[in-house]
C-alpha cells in the first residue's frame, strides 16, 4: 500500500487523519501537510516536498484553485509522478482506503459524489413510503 497525503488549508487534513483512524483504526500510511496561517507557499512546498518518498504517493487536497493544490499541481508538472485529487472529505479519504485494503482501484470520485445527499429529502420519501 502507497502512502497517501493529505493537504490543507489549517489543520483540517489532521482532523480528516484523526476522523478516518477513528473509524478504520490506525492508519500508518496517511501523512498530513497543512499550510498554518503564518505560512506562505514556500514553506508549505518545503513540507510537502518532504513528505513525497520513493514509495507510492497518492494526494488529496482540500480545494481545487486553493494554495496547496496549486503548490503540489506545480510539483506534479516537474515530473514527479502522483496522483492528486482535490476536494477531499471524510468518504472519499476512506473509499480510498477500503481500495487499497482490498487491492482494487476503487472509483473515488463517483463513490464520494454519491455520499453527498440531501437527508432532508431522503427523509421525505421514507414518509411518503409510509403513507
Amino acid at each position: 500500500m502507497g502512502k497517501l497525503i493529505l493537504a490543507s488549508h489549517g489543520s483540517m487534513c489532521e482532523g480528516l487523519k484523526e476522523s478516518v483512524e477513528m473509524i478504520l483504526g490506525p492508519q500508518d500510511n496517511i501523512e498530513t501537510v497543512a499550510l498554518l496561517p503564518d505560512e506562505g507557499q514556500e514553506d508549505f512546498e518545503k513540507k510537502f516536498l518532504a513528505a513525497i518518498t520513493d514509495e507510492e504517493v497518492t494526494v488529496f487536497t482540500d480545494l481545487l484553485g486553493g494554495t496547496p493544490a496549486n503548490v503540489i499541481s506545480k510539483t506534479l508538472m516537474t515530473g514527479k509522478q502522483f496522483d492528486l485529487y482535490a476536494g477531499m472529505n471524510l468518504p472519499m479519504v476512506i473509499a480510498y482506503l477500503n481500495g487499497e485494503m482490498l487491492n482494487q482501484e476503487a472509483d473515488i470520485i463517483n463513490e464520494t459524489q454519491k455520499s453527498i445527499v440531501k437527508v432532508n429529502d431522503l427523509l421525505q420519501g421514507l414518509d411518503e413510503d409510509d403513507e
